[in-house]
């Protein structure tokens, strides 16, 4: 073997193994950070199997002696405040009954905008998205008069009816803005051929446009589901007692324990309530980033 051919043959050794030092070291880095970040949910967990004897008197990293579900059944639906029957059960559902119909509205409503904005083009169009788009950077604590005003003219106050309108609205220009940027990257000339076909508005946005809208409406899904199950601000100003959802919930329980303080309830009860928007972005967070990334191409 001639000695150029050597040299060539040791170099590209010398690279894959460098290669594979790298690749092993940044595993190495992002193995650390996913053990920092993972670790209070560990401990979280770990901890709502524990007696509060053990909790006590053990260390907060070992694994429970023995895996009690006392805590568990306390946090979902039993007794163990002084304060009272506080449990998480009712406001899982009153959460349940609000994101689902809020998450769709603001989905489809977001998804006509933005069929209107970019195929059904009129005077004014970019005005008015720009007003969609400062809609984006509204912060919550501006709108809590107005909204508390409304709903109590529209006699909905305290419902969860009027957190489903409050989320609709507030996540209106976000759903607006997904859904526009993705249409814009769909040629003008598929809806032309569906009007010189005789479709006409809904017809083209329901038999053209939302059965290549999957990555999109999966992504609008998930950013709404996700802020609306989290929201407290809007739950505990709007919503008290029995209409109140999940977050509110949550906080009340922490904050009912007088004497004597269940931290293994509490871990769990916070379990519970984070566990539907983990589902979501372990079962979807992949289509969530290619929902992302597919209408970058143009707009």
């Amino acid at each position: 073997m001639p000695a150029v051919d050597l040299q060539m043959e040791a170099l590209e050794r010398s690279a894959s193994r460098r290669r594979t030092f790298y690749r092993w070291l940044l595993f190495l880095i992002l193995g650390v950070f996913a053990i920092y970040y993972l670790a209070p949910m560990y401990v979280m967990i770990v901890t709502s199997f524990k007696s509060m004897e053990e909790i006590r008197k053990g260390n907060l990293m070992m694994l429970p002696k023995e895996f009690l579900l006392d805590a568990w059944k306390i946090a979902w639906g039993g007794r163990g405040y002084d304060a009272g029957d506080v449990f998480l059960r009712p406001f899982f559902w009153n959460s349940t009954k609000m994101v689902v119909p809020a998450v769709v509205i603001s989905t489809f409503l977001g998804a006509i905008n933005g069929y209107i904005l970019t195929k059904w083009r009129f005077k004014g169009d970019n005005i008015i998205f720009l007003l969609f788009l400062f809609g984006c950077f509204i912060p919550y604590q501006a709108i809590l008069l107005p909204m508390a005003r409304t709903l109590g003219a529209l006699g909905i106050s305290n419902s969860i009816t009027g957190l489903v309108l409050v989320h609709s609205v507030y996540g209106l220009s976000f759903t607006t803005l997904f859904f526009r940027n993705y249409y814009v990257s769909i040629p003008d000339e598929m809806i032309k051929a569906a009007r010189i076909d005789g479709a006409g508005f809904f017809k083209i946005f329901f038999k053209v446009l939302l059965p290549i809208s999957a990555p999109i409406i999966v992504v609008t899904v998930i950013w709404q589901f996700t802020n609306i199950w989290n929201d407290f601000l809007f739950g505990s100003s709007f919503s008290f007692g029995e209409a109140a959802p999940i977050q509110v919930a949550l906080n009340n329980m922490v904050l009912t324990s007088t004497s004597v303080k269940q931290y293994n309830v509490d871990m769990a009860a916070a379990f519970i309530a984070g566990f539907p928007t983990l589902v979501v972005y372990i079962l979807a967070g992949k289509y969530f980033i290619r929902g992302l990334t597919a209408g970058s191409v143009k707009g």
